[in-house]
């Protein structure tokens, strides 16, 4: 019996760290649905084409969660299988969490070039009335900034013509017209001149060691649960404890 004081002691933070991995699953499951329903139209001018990285993080949420629970009632039923079984998902999650922080890191200035080629696109392609034109007017708005490097993109624009440059680079949309925003001389006393190009990308730049950081120390966290549920279920095996 006397080990049954260290079981317990295992089987407490064991209990706390599955309830801890939960709630990260339950994060990343609302960052998910979040990220679908609010950044669809964001997500679109970073990709070429469709990503389904919000349906990846709600699918990994879920699975978190649904582990979480068994991480649980596993240490509660003091059953070495399904802590071996536990141990092995956490195992799973850590590789999974440390490719992704990785390849998050290395490729960084693909995904820097991916956003210029998918911005330009949306610029030059403008008509603000589809998905990538809402997004180009979201962000031009929201970050005050205009075009790709400035608001001369929008000169090679199809837009620009017949409308000149979009209403969301104004800096005060009530006092912009298209007559003056086609007008070379006028437009850039109307405008932001700051590219949101820079914008973005600075942002990603001075965020991304955060990030990575962030990424590698969750990553790493999974270590201590494998160790507790490896421990716990090595000590029942070798002394044939049983819960009541």
């Amino acid at each position: 019996m006397e080990t049954k004081p260290v079981i317990t002691c295992l089987k407490t933070l064991l209990i706390v760290y599955s309830f801890v991995f939960w709630i990260t699953g339950a994060i990343l499951l609302a960052v998910g649905v979040w990220g679908k329903l609010m950044l669809g139209p964001y997500i679109s001018l970073i990709a070429d084409n469709s990503t389904n990285a919000p349906y990846v993080l709600i699918g990994t949420g879920t699975v978190i969660v649904v582990f979480g629970l068994f991480g649980c009632f596993a240490t509660c039923r003091g059953s070495p299988w399904m802590l071996k079984l536990y141990a092995m998902f956490l195992s799973l999650v850590f590789l999974a969490e440390l490719v992704a922080g990785i390849s998050g890191f290395v490729f960084r200035h693909e995904i820097k070039g991916t956003f210029h080629r998918t911005y330009t696109d949306a610029v030059l392609n403008y008509n603000a009335e589809d998905e990538a034109s809402r997004a180009v007017d979201n962000l031009q708005h929201r970050l005050r900034c205009c075009g790709v490097y400035n608001y001369t993109s929008w000169f090679g624009s199809v837009y620009y013509p017949s409308n000149g440059i979009p209403a969301s680079c104004c800096f005060n949309v009530s006092d912009c017209n298209p007559d003056e925003l086609r007008n070379t001389t006028l437009a850039p006393s109307k405008v932001y001149h700051q590219g949101c190009y820079e914008l973005v990308t600075s942002f990603m730049e001075t965020n991304m060691a955060i990030i990575a950081g962030v990424t590698f120390g969750i990553a790493f966290s999974q270590l201590i649960g494998m160790l507790l549920a490896c421990c716990l279920s090595r000590i029942i095996t070798a002394n044939q404890y049983e819960m009541v």
